[in-house]
């Protein structure tokens, strides 16, 4: 009947066997991933740290004072400086977890596609995608949890008349004002603020207009003014507000990085590994990450509120 399930086989069966190579190879499987542009996560856009543990848990400071607590004093000649220690963090623990999932790929499902290796491409994207939305989860909740400084936007971000660039400016001075030695410069939001924040007539209006890089020529804004514009679906946010940070204070993720036998691990933490299930004709595919946020420095971040709830 047309359009049954599964196709009729190719008669190709070369490509099976290359198909089978990549899967039982984690060197091959592991180029292939690089090629993949999905797989990226906003988490280590945000905590950017980059952190390293070996027995299932990580300890830090958190909130570490950048200045000693006594004043510098006037120093008579001949006399002794006076004497002060240096403050500590609030000691903190994180213990990593296991995050991953497993799917299969029968060999019906390889060798009765047109394009094998696509139907390994499709595995791949979509067990991964399933890891990072998790991971991203978990990493701006951790951010949402930990930062406590807020401040108000001046209107709906959908309303007639927003400030959007001034709402973000003036949360980056609450930032800088605690004298913490914070530099904000990245901007954590929705899709959909990100959708209000490219088409704001004042912002279009600051650009300049007959470059490639403009929006309407079909750019992105990757940065505004100096600080760079990370855009997430509503659903990996604890709420619909806006974040706006020091990428390079507050914090990282921190990974197991060791290798355990037959897994190929990518640059971003994120690990594969395959296995041959001969009793079923098909294939196992995992994909899991080691690994736990950790907001070091949560006054390098801010909430920026009240700029509407748009889903």
């Amino acid at each position: 009947m047309p359009g049954a399930y599964p196709p009729a086989a190719p008669t190709l069966a070369g490509d099976l066997l290359t198909v089978h190579r990549l899967l039982q190879n984690p060197t091959y499987l592991k180029r292939r991933l690089r090629t993949i542009a999905e797989l990226r996560f906003v988490a280590d856009r945000i905590l950017t740290g980059r952190y390293r543990t070996t027995g299932g848990a990580i300890a830090f400071e958190q909130s570490e004072p950048i200045m000693n607590t006594r004043p510098v004093e006037s120093v008579a000649p001949g006399s002794e400086y006076p004497r002060d220690s240096t403050p500590e963090g609030t000691a903190a623990l994180a213990a990593v977890s296991k995050w991953g999932q497993a799917v299969g790929l029968t060999d019906e499902k390889l060798k009765r596609s047109v394009y094998m290796g696509q139907e390994v491409n499709r595995a791949l994207i979509k067990t991964a995608n399933s890891v990072i939305q998790k991971v991203d989860r978990l990493a701006t909740a951790a951010v949402a949890s930990a930062v406590t400084s807020s401040i108000a936007a001046a209107a709906n971000w959908n309303a007639a008349t927003p400030a959007l660039f001034r709402d973000v400016e003036l949360a980056a001075a609450k930032v800088v004002d605690l004298n913490q030695g914070y530099n904000p410069r990245a901007v954590l939001m929705s899709t959909t603020k990100y959708a209000l924040l490219i088409t704001d007539p004042a912002i279009a209006a600051l650009r300049r207009r007959e470059t490639s890089d403009n929006p309407i020529y079909g750019g992105d804004i990757e940065t505004l003014g100096k600080y760079r514009i990370i855009a997430t679906p509503a659903s990996n946010l604890p709420s619909d507000d806006v974040w706006v940070f020091d990428p390079d204070q507050l914090g990282g993720m921190a990974d197991e990085t060791e290798v355990d036998p037959g897994y190929a691990t990518m640059d971003n933490g994120l690990q594969y590994k395959t296995k041959r299930i001969d009793e079923r004709d098909s294939w196992d595919i995992w994909a899991r990450r080691i690994t736990v946020p950790v907001v070091q420095e949560p006054g390098a971040a801010i909430r920026l509120t009240g700029t509407g709830t748009l889903g």
